[in-house]
């Protein structure tokens, strides 16, 4: 049986290349897509594909978001995301949401066929760039000095805006990014940080010299 996949992403030149691609391959076939998260979601709830390409970045309802909801609801459906930015902070949520594969677009062409064969047979597939990225991150914790220095940019930003009292929404709203977005960043600074709740965390800020209004 041929391995059946749904498409999402908000670009239908990328759309078309993609099933392109995939339909190429005897053993794989596109049975639908769609042009944001919330349409994806109804389409991979009712036709349960075997392997869900999600990107990233979509409107209406984000591509994490929506592999999160996936993976709550369709357990059986693998999921292989597609970024346009291969930092370690969006894999780590990547994987957090219920990926089983990450994928840079740029190297969609040469990667997406061996990403949807590794997941649909059980495995994880992060491609060469990804792993390095990943391995660059745990390098850059491992040199850190000071707590701060082991979190990226956008660790920092979340931490820093958590520290002045805001809520989810609102450093969402700050950030262009979701609200769930940014409980994962939370759950990951503490993770980091061996914090045990968001009180800990703006403790943590205040003793590292970040300006909190609590």
């Amino acid at each position: 049986m041929k391995i059946e996949i749904f498409i999402a992403d908000d670009h239908a030149v990328m759309r078309a290349g993609l099933r392109a691609l995939l339909e190429a391959s005897e053993d794989m076939i596109v049975v639908g897509e769609a042009g944001n998260g919330r349409d994806a979601l109804e389409g991979i709830e009712r036709l349960q594909p075997d392997v869900a390409l999600l990107d990233v970045s979509m409107p209406e309802l984000g591509g994490i978001e929506a592999a999160e909801l996936v993976h709550e609801r369709c357990p059986r459906v693998r999921i292989v995301m597609l970024s346009a930015v291969s930092d370690v902070e969006s894999i780590f949520c990547a994987l957090r949401a219920g990926a089983s594969g990450y994928v840079p677009k740029f190297a969609a062409g040469t990667e997406v066929a061996a990403a949807v064969r590794s997941v649909h047979a059980g495995r994880r597939y992060l491609g060469e760039s990804i792993a390095e990225a990943m391995v660059e991150g745990y390098a850059r914790e491992r040199r850190a000095k000071s707590p701060l220095e082991s979190l990226s940019r956008r660790e920092r930003q979340v931490l820093e805006l958590s520290a002045e009292g805001r809520s989810a929404p609102e450093i969402g709203e700050r950030l262009s990014i979701s609200p769930r977005t940014v409980e994962t960043y939370r759950a990951r600074l503490m993770e980091k940080l061996g914090l045990k709740d968001l009180r800990e965390l703006i403790v943590f800020a205040v003793e590292h010299g970040i300006p909190t209004t609590k």
